[in-house]
């Protein structure tokens, strides 16, 4: 005979060692079991008929222990739980009551058999084969320890716990019910198709939590998790939601289950350097206390901390030495419950009742602080690791013996505080999902959409795949009036969390305040907090706290981005001309209308600076004082004229046109006017007309009189006998060109007639009102034509410049054609160069100077003769016949015209 020992390792401690015993190779082994696993909990499973399993975290972790002869030994467990306690006697009190109803399984009763899974895989592994098989026999069966046929499993109080139990229960297809397990990847029914529960998915609580950041504007968050599958699939959720509203993780770290000092101290490092004053803590509270302590150690304060339903009611957490640090926590919670008996149930324990039952001994040692009489249990004063990273742990016996005196009334734990019933009421939803499950199996109520393939069963001979039909799609309803409802997939299709906030009460204890609510239901979310709710901020302004990476960028300013960091760190950068950001943390700056500009602080749009040559300024003012006193000055010679029109200067050469010069002066110099002010379409219209018009009566009538001289000049070199010019003749060259003029601008203003223009280019910061004067065409022709009139003018007048003449009005036209071509040649490049008001300026100082030109060359010399001179405003003097003796007075042209000819000659000069 060939022996052979193998030993199978589960986890860290769970062993299963089987001898084989074989005659030869081809002779198949018998098992036997060479050890038992170290597990403690309650069974009732006598005269009943179907047992229900439960997992619970009695203890918070294991201690390891090894053989000295080198086998494994299955670990003991050490840190009672009042929390866990309680939902395992939850379990027992529900299973009571369902035995009880008649409404229920009316025909059957259910039992059960619990385990502790001492917040561990191993245990929680361990407990999950004694469910299978038990300790006695030799393979699984699905009949337990109890004989009796074994329904399903409650648990198993955490997600990696619950993930563990699964990996096996899955095989044999074993419904479980959680009530606590809320790890997004067991709604996989690929991996794990046997899997229910009465808890909301984490997806739904990460979606929870970001809706809540986002309502406080909250955009800079770190997060922390426990290292395992509740934890890091929570954060990893989170992490995603955020991403998708473009918020921001300032960091993410992890808690470690088996301490670590050099994690644990990455996980300070994290919160105590980031900017972030709101962090995510997606852990249990039993993976949370070393954390907590750490906190307390630096003493970091002035944080916001945001707490997932796994601690925010967590007694372990929640005292009142913690508040400082972790004062004003908000986060959700499942809904709170009233269960009726639940607290009578939990005051009826005492250890004197079963000597065995070594959770209740232990219970009663660690809540009264004392040793129960003979017993050998350990007293756990509950020392893990301290801050130096050292194990300190004591398993010392207390020197007080237990009298069984004791009142629980006089306690103030966990487990007695049914005030906060919200995980323990979903043990009690987990426990009735399954009995009503069994109710519907036992009636053969198939479900819709269920019955084509699936037939009537007989509790207990059924398989646990007929069990997972009445599980899908379950509903029913809570004591409490609640709808329980699961989906396809296991979880729940409508529920809701409250959202706690933690506060001090009177008594300077925690109190968890609801402030509001969020409500899911299939697809649908929706966060409700009152306005009037009144929330708790540990800062130290009592302020909501502000957790940005970058504080918002004030008003003028817009987000830019920083290389190689979130999208939420980012530097501030000042709007361009022309842009402003009215709000803080606008990401682009808005440009400004055409019509208005950023201010300085780039924070408001004004309107722009408008251009245009006032008359309020200095520079309108003296124009107009120039065009008035230029109009005052032609009136003024009008008067002279007028007076002394019946004189021989005034008569000479044509006295109308000489009027008609003074009066075209008059409409030049007043129309730069026009040009003054807010440009209007009936102002560009005028002014350029008014201008043209204005020179071209000018012009023409110089040209009447200059064509007068040239012919007086012809006469007085040729000695001939010339045609006389008969002064209609003059007047019709004037009419003639007026009249070209006239026609030319009509086209001009009916075809393409100047409009204002809004001129924003040469300065962004000014709209510069001038006038487009629309057809260019057309403006250079009717210039144009003063132009070719005013070189008729100078190439006459200059022809005729050397005729003697006393007033010398030939080279009197002469220069004041010379002046007209300099200035204008000289006002090209000038309003070229020029922008704005200025170039309009630049066309008032043409038009001017070209007006006092004219007006000075050709009629200041007639003014002087004839104010102060009178004595050479006579006939003979203007005629020519002077004394010869006078060499003072030389001959004119009309004196050398009369003596040629005297008719001819006085015909072509006077009137």
């Amino acid at each position: 005979m060939v022996s052979r020992k193998r030993c199978l390792i589960l986890g860290l401690t769970a062993f299963i060692c089987v001898e084989l015993h074989a005659q030869d190779e081809n002779q198949s082994g018998k098992c036997r079991l060479l050890g038992k696993f170290n597990l403690t909990g309650y069974v009732e499973a006598k005269n009943h008929s179907v047992v229900i399993g439960g997992l619970f975290p009695i203890h918070s972790r294991t201690i390891p222990v090894d053989d000295p002869d080198g086998e494994p030994v299955s670990a003991l467990c050490e840190g009672f739980n009042f929390r866990g306690f309680r939902w395992m006697k939850t379990m027992i009190h529900t299973i009571k009551e369902i035995n009880k109803r008649k409404d229920i399984l009316p025909n059957h009763t259910l039992g059960y058999q619990i385990f502790d899974t001492c917040y561990t895989v191993s245990k929680t592994i361990e407990s999950t084969f004694t469910f299978l098989s038990g300790q006695e026999e030799y393979q699984p069966n699905i009949r337990n320890s109890t004989g009796k046929y074994l329904v399903g499993i409650i648990g198993a109080g955490g997600s990696s716990l619950s993930i563990a139990a699964l990996r096996i229960l899955s095989l044999y297809s074993m419904p479980q019910v959680g009530y606590t397990s809320s790890c997004p990847i067991l709604s996989d029914k690929f991996q794990f198709p046997s899997y229910y529960r009465t808890i909301p998915s984490d997806k739904i609580q990460s979606e929870a939590m970001v809706n809540l950041i986002q309502h406080f504007g909250w955009v800079w968050v770190g997060a922390i998790a426990a290292d395992d599958d509740y934890g890091k699939y929570g954060v990893k959720i989170f992490k995603e939601k955020m991403k998708s509203v473009h918020l921001c993780v300032a960091f993410s770290e992890t808690i470690p289950k088996v301490y670590s000092n050099e994690k644990m101290q990455n996980a300070v490092k994290a919160v105590r350097s980031s900017t972030a004053r709101v962090i995510v803590l997606f852990t249990s509270d039993i993976d949370l206390s070393p954390f907590v302590l750490e906190m307390v150690h630096h003493n970091i304060t002035d944080r916001t901390w945001i707490a997932s339903e796994a601690w925010i009611t967590s007694a372990l957490i929640a005292k009142p030495e913690y508040f400082p640090y972790f004062g004003g926590t908000i986060g959700f919670a499942i809904p709170r419950a009233v269960i009726p008996g639940l607290k009578e149930f939990l005051y009826d324990v005492h250890p004197s009742k079963d000597p065995k039952d070594v959770l209740t001994i232990e219970f009663w040692q660690t809540a009264f602080n004392c040793t129960w009489p003979n017993s050998s249990v350990p007293y756990n004063v509950d020392h893990r690791v301290n801050m130096t990273g050292k194990e300190d742990r004591l398993y010392d016996m207390s020197d007080q013996l237990c009298t069984g005196e004791e009142k629980l009334e006089d306690l103030k734990n966990t487990y007695l505080d049914v005030s906060q019933l919200r995980i323990t009421n979903n043990v009690r939803q987990a426990v009735y999902a399954m009995a009503y499950a069994l109710d519907r199996l036992s009636r053969c109520d198939i479900p819709e959409g269920e019955k084509a393939y699936t037939k009537c069963s007989r509790i207990p001979d059924y398989d646990p795949l007929d069990l997972m039909v009445y599980l899908r799609r379950l509903e029913f309803t809570s004591h409490d009036g609640r709808n329980i409802k699961l989906d396809r997939l296991g979880d729940l299709e409508i529920g809701y969390y409250d959202i706690l906030n933690w506060q001090t009460d009177n008594a300077g204890e925690i109190a968890f305040v609801k402030v509001g609510e969020y409500k899911f239901q299939e697809s649908k979310f929706e966060l409700v907090l009152p306005k009037n709710s009144t929330l708790f901020w540990n800062t130290e302004s009592s302020r909501l706290p502000n957790s940005v990476c970058t504080k918002l960028c004030p008003p003028g300013t817009r987000k830019g981005i920083l290389h190689g960091k979130p999208h939420c760190c980012f530097a501030c950068i000042p709007c361009a001309d022309g842009y402003v950001s009215e709000k803080e943390g606008q990401r682009e700056c808005d440009p400004c209308g055409e019509d208005d500009w950023s201010n300085a602080q780039k924070n408001k749009c004004v309107p722009k600076e408008v251009e245009f040559l006032a008359y309020e300024e200095a520079l309108g003012f003296t124009l107009v004082i120039l065009s008035i006193l230029g109009a005052l000055v032609v009136l003024a010679v009008t008067v002279v004229y007028v007076i002394h029109r019946h004189t021989p200067l005034v008569k000479a050469n044509d006295r109308e046109l000489s009027f008609l010069i003074q009066m075209a002066l008059v409409i030049t110099v007043l129309s730069s006017l026009l040009f003054i002010g807010k440009p209007l379409n009936w102002s560009c219209m005028a002014r350029q007309v008014t201008l043209a018009l204005g020179f071209c009566l000018c012009l023409s009538s110089i040209l009447g009189k200059t064509i007068s001289l040239f012919f007086a000049y012809r006469i007085s070199i040729s000695k001939t006998r010339l045609i006389s010019m008969h002064p209609v003749i003059r007047k019709l060259i004037v009419l003639v060109c007026v009249l070209g003029e006239i026609s030319v601008c009509s086209a001009y203003l009916v075809l393409e007639p100047p409009r204002v223009f809004k001129n924003i280019e040469p300065q962004n910061v000014k709209i510069i009102f001038e006038c487009n004067e629309g057809s260019i065409e057309f403006l250079c022709s009717i210039f144009g034509f003063d132009v070719l009139l005013a070189l008729l003018c100078f190439l006459t007048t200059f022809v005729a410049r050397q005729l003697p003449d006393n007033y010398y009005e030939g080279k009197c036209i002469t220069f004041a054609m010379l002046v007209f071509f300099i200035v204008w040649i000289s006002f090209v490049p000038a309003y070229l160069s020029t922008k704005g008001k200025f170039k309009v300026a630049v066309e008032l100082f043409a038009i001017l100077a070209s007006s006092y030109g004219l007006l000075g060359c050709i009629f200041l010399p007639k003014c002087f003769i004839i104010l102060l001179r009178p004595k050479r405003n006579t006939d003979e003097t203007v005629g020519g016949r002077v004394p010869t003796v006078d060499r003072s007075i030389q001959l004119t042209s009309a004196s050398v015209s009369s003596e040629l000819n005297s008719t001819t000659v006085s015909t072509a000069l006077d009137e």
